[in-house]
């Protein structure tokens, strides 16, 4: 079963947003599921998605957090950025 979208587009989709293209947001797979999952606590925490999704009540956080990251909703901060 494949899972959509895969790791490879979602770090393509975040990396392309970066106006910087020397460095990379994210390489690697573990930064996409630590930030999908931060995500999706918050939505299970009370955040509502910013993404349309068919049937809120019976769509699972993590998939609004991935089609979050994935559509650009969310965005993901290097590392050393600080806020």
């Amino acid at each position: 079963m494949m899972i959509h979208p895969s790791y490879k587009e979602m770090i393509n989709a975040v990396n392309q947003e970066r106006e910087d293209d020397t460095v990379p947001v994210v390489s690697s797979r573990y930064s996409i599921v630590m930030a999908t999952a931060k995500r999706a606590r918050q939505i299970i925490d009370g955040d509502d998605a910013m993404v349309e999704v068919d049937d809120p009540d019976k769509t699972k956080p993590l998939s609004i957090a991935v089609q979050e990251v994935y559509e650009g909703a969310v965005h993901i901060l290097p590392e050393d950025t600080t806020l």
